[in-house]
Parts: C-alpha cells; sequence; structure tokens
C-alpha cells in the first residue's frame, strides 16, 4: 500500500501574487476539495481585439499622431481606417 504524501495547508495569507504562484505551481487544487467550491460565471464578450501586422514606420507614424493628438494608438486606427473606409473608391 503506498503511503499518502501529506498535504501542505494553504496559507491564510500570501505576501505577494509571486508568492501565490509558487505555492500552486508546486500544489495541486484537487488536493484541497474543501477549500473550492464551485461557483457559476456569467460573463459577456464587450470588444474584440484583432492582431494585425503593421510596417514598423507606420506603427512609429501613428504612434506619433496618436500621441500628438492626445488619443490611444487604438482609438487613432480604428478612426482612421473607418474614416477610410467610408471614402469612396
Amino acid at each position: 500500500m503506498r503511503r499518502r504524501k501529506p498535504i501542505e495547508a494553504i496559507p491564510e495569507e500570501f505576501s505577494s501574487y509571486e508568492e501565490a504562484a509558487d505555492f500552486w505551481d508546486t500544489h495541486d487544487t484537487t488536493d484541497y476539495p474543501r477549500d473550492f467550491r464551485t461557483v457559476k460565471a456569467v460573463s459577456e464578450l464587450r470588444t474584440r481585439h484583432y492582431e494585425i501586422e503593421v510596417e514598423a514606420d507606420v506603427l512609429r507614424a501613428l504612434r506619433a499622431r496618436a500621441r500628438r493628438s492626445g488619443l490611444t494608438l487604438a482609438h487613432l486606427a480604428n478612426h482612421l481606417l473607418r474614416e477610410r473606409l467610408q471614402s469612396p473608391r
């Protein structure tokens, strides 16, 4: 018969996220069934993020204009794309 390794108690409090991460990197949550409870989580996707490749010089110019305009990079990029797509070709 195999002897079970003693289960170390979960600390009452961790001093940092790193300390908590170190603990859970070396411990298994399934060893602590009484310390966890199932919760129902409902979430709603509010925005989507897309990744596109942008050439370095274009990105530099976009960042500079956003900074001068007091806008976020994303806001300015969306504005410029929307403006360009709405203009007839």
